[in-house]
């Protein structure tokens, strides 16, 4: 890749891992100064795998594309703006994600209230409507363990996952995998707000309507050849500038 366009890509990588934090954190889906969103980096020079990560101690609302943490598969910080380092266990599971599965440029995982409960319960994320929908038959699991700083995991987490992009990680939250920032911020609301639906629809204490498998298989095919179409086929995505000019308007200082 010439010089000029690498300097963009990464720019624009940069920017947009940004903007996931800064999005995910105005959509009240942060927790505290956890849960982490990676972005796999070019190789370097001689062929090193490099992530970027955010500096551990910032909300998701400080995290700008200038402060944000090169780290390489070791887990060895190569550049720290911030001077903060990574979280330990944030490293553990996008690492293992990362090594694993190269079609993933940006990992996401979340810790939010819906997003617990319904990775806390047997049947998962029901098909319940066309949200939810999308997710039929695409979601991994993986039991939980503690809080992920054996390195011995890793291995458990990518058996699991296998070639699948959602995992519920049972007991603990959600992780989205995205050929984009932009996708794996998509996939990641989207979830969010099939969980809320599923919690909303259950508490009435009414019987619910679950979708019939072909239906909700029809549904899940749909949006993957949607996504398939931009990230693979050149289609123009819509909503992820859409996204970015929510940012610019109410939370402009992200790309510093």
């Amino acid at each position: 890749m010439p010089d000029g366009a690498l300097e963009t890509t990464l720019r624009d990588l940069r920017r947009d891992l940004a903007a996931a934090y800064r999005l995910i954190a105005l959509e009240g889906m942060d927790d505290s100064i956890y849960t982490h969103i990676s972005a796999r980096l070019p190789d370097g020079p001689d062929g090193e795998k490099r992530f970027l990560l955010n500096p551990y101690g910032l909300r998701f609302d400080e995290v700008t594309a200038a402060n944000l943490v090169t780290v390489d598969e070791t887990g060895a910080v190569v550049d720290d703006p911030y001077g903060a380092g990574v979280n330990a266990a944030g490293f553990t599971i996008h690492s293992a994600v990362h090594m694993a599965r190269h079609d993933a440029v940006c990992v996401l995982h979340t810790h939010t209230v819906a997003g617990v409960a319904v990775s806390s319960i047997q049947e998962g994320l029901l098909p319940l409507n066309q949200w939810s929908a999308q997710f039929h038959g695409r979601i991994a699991f993986h039991d939980y363990e503690g809080i992920a700083l054996n390195l011995d995991e890793r291995a458990r987490i990518v058996t699991d996952l296998g070639s699948r992009n959602v995992m519920m990680l049972r007991n603990h939250g959600t992780l989205v995998l995205g050929r984009s920032v932009a996708e794996a911020v998509k996939l990641t609301m989207n979830l969010e707000r099939s969980c809320k639906a599923q919690i909303a629809a259950l508490g009435m204490g009414l019987t619910p309507v679950v979708l019939p498998d072909e239906v909700a298989e029809h549904t899940a095919s749909q949006y993957a050849r949607a996504y398939d179409a931009m990230e693979a086929g050149g289609r123009p995505d819509p909503e992820w500038p859409a996204m970015l000019r929510k940012l610019d308007k109410y939370d402009p200082d992200y790309t510093g």
